[in-house]
């Protein structure tokens, strides 16, 4: 069968079934390729619907601006946080962290051990000792001495020393 279309086109021998079969091989391929894209468009839709359940453009639209209000304060309650656990720490490194305690009998005689000397230093080893003496007749007598960077102003006595030394050891944290 002669055609004079595919004569001027320069196809004239063509068999008319090599062109039907090229043709219905390409009717197979693009039906696969429309299945394919068809499903790809279906799993693209469901997962807008999941998206957009239950909202409307205009309540997303509030509900994105809701999240940025809300990282917005997120993020200076964080920036307060960090301002306030920075002064707590400067704080902390003037309160008393260390604390030594020797209890001791300031007379052989009295028995009990009712005498203590108390020490108490902050992170930088400043603070105080205080040293209360109790006697035989049931008295106290309170002393303190200035502890600065782990040295004493004035002389101390053993138990005043053990007490020091104890909050010097003590650990910070």
């Amino acid at each position: 069968m002669n055609s004079g279309i595919f004569s001027a086109i320069g196809l004239g021998n063509l068999d008319p079934a090599i062109l039907f079969f090229v043709l219905i091989a390409l009717v197979i391929v693009l039906f696969v390729l429309l299945l394919i894209q068809g499903n790809k468009f279906k799993k693209l839709e469901k997962k807008y619907n999941k998206f957009m359940k239950g909202k409307e453009a205009e309540s997303l639209e509030d509900e994105i601006i809701g999240l940025f209000h809300d990282n917005r304060m997120i993020r200076s309650e964080n920036e307060k946080n960090r301002k306030d656990i920075i002064d707590i720490n400067k704080r902390l490194n003037h309160s008393f962290q260390k604390i030594g305690l020797e209890k001791y009998d300031a007379f052989s005689m009295n028995g009990g051990k009712l005498s203590f000397a108390l020490c108490m230093l902050d992170e930088n080893d400043n603070g105080f000792l205080l040293n209360s003496v109790h006697n035989s007749d049931g008295m106290n007598y309170s002393y303190s001495k200035a502890i600065n960077a782990g040295v004493a102003d004035v002389e101390l006595s053993k138990d005043e020393r053990k007490a020091l030394d104890k909050a010097l050891s003590s650990t910070t944290r």
